[in-house]
């Protein structure tokens, strides 16, 4: 097992990084003055967990929003179950939109096993959707959820109308190899600094508003997920160290995307460097990028309030 020089094991390491890497969902941006907007109806802290059946699993899910129209389906980061939305972004988007957020196979509250590709990981996340009688959907991945939404755009590009990426990147991703090492990295670190490690930008407006938003990701207090267990953590890491590898055709591959695609992605973002939004931008014919200065990972969230209404724009364009 590979180990880090404080001798604690790269599994222990990984498992409580990753545990603080799925609150790196977002925040509301008051450092920088991007505040939410503030909305009549807190749909986030009061929708209750259902469940679905498909393939053997029960897919836990929360619906946010009585809107009519095509919904609006969450995937999910790295680390990260339905708690890790923050209502900033959510509560904004089901002013507009039906928002449908849900725990993928393994993670939280549904049943099984996390498999350990993207692709299967996809093939579970087109289970649900169908499995809730939808025949068309709108989805948003943010970083591993974006993998996962380019994989669906390949392979059920029937289903999807729009799509929103963002802390994410095609496979092959520069730089996103190098995840172990910054997740050794974050060995001595408290929850909350490998939350901003991973994040945001070290400027005093990104800290600021990734510590408001470490404390925003817990206001609900009743009927929370379970943590990420360690397979889970370890198989979603296995599965996007194998979107990282080399993969030459990857950016004809997107040119195969007809549908409108919305790319948001932080000036600074680590993980996941913005170049690679840019090469994939380039190469989805209809895709519109956006790129947040002195962002990080979490960058759409960040610029919370200007996020909400460059999506609700483009989702009714």
């Amino acid at each position: 097992m590979m180990k880090i020089n404080t001798g604690v094991s790269f599994k222990s390491v990984l498992f409580s990084a990753l545990l603080a890497f799925g609150l790196i969902s977002c925040n509301n941006d008051e450092a920088s003055g991007n505040q939410p907007v503030p909305v009549p109806v807190d749909y986030h802290l009061t929708a209750k967990t259902q469940f679905v059946e498909a393939g053997g699993v029960k897919y836990a899910y929360r619906i946010l929003g009585d809107q009519a129209g095509i919904p609006l389906v969450l995937l999910a980061s790295l680390g990260s179950s339905m708690d890790d939305w923050d209502p900033a972004i959510t509560n904004g988007l089901a002013q507009k939109y039906k928002v449908i957020l849900f725990d993928n196979r393994g993670v939280g509250s549904s049943t099984g096993q996390v498999p350990a590709t993207i692709a299967e990981m996809a093939t579970d996340a087109v289970g649900f959707i169908k499995a809730m009688g939808l025949t068309k959907v709108n989805l948003m991945g943010f970083s591993m959820g974006g993998f996962i939404t380019q994989q669906i755009l390949f392979t059920e590009p029937a289903l999807v109308h729009k799509a929103i990426l963002t802390g994410t990147g095609p496979k092959g991703s520069e730089g996103l190899a190098n995840l172990p090492n910054i997740i050794a990295s974050t060995a001595n670190l408290t929850p909350e600094e490998t939350f901003l490690r991973f994040g945001f930008t070290q400027s005093e407006a990104s800290l600021t508003a990734g510590k408001a938003s470490y404390q925003r990701i817990q206001q609900r207090k009743t009927d929370r997920d379970q943590p990420l267990s360690q397979q889970a953590g370890g198989a979603q890491l296995t599965a996007v160290l194998a979107w990282a590898k080399p993969a030459p055709n990857a950016l004809n591959e997107l040119k195969a995307i007809q549908q409108p695609v919305l790319y948001v992605q932080g000036k600074n973002d680590v993980p996941v460097p913005v170049i690679n939004a840019i090469y994939a931008s380039q190469s989805i014919p209809n895709a519109n990028l956006v790129v947040y200065p002195d962002a990080g990972h979490a960058a759409f969230c960040q610029y919370a309030g200007r996020f909400v209404q460059e999506a609700v724009d483009f989702l009714a364009q």
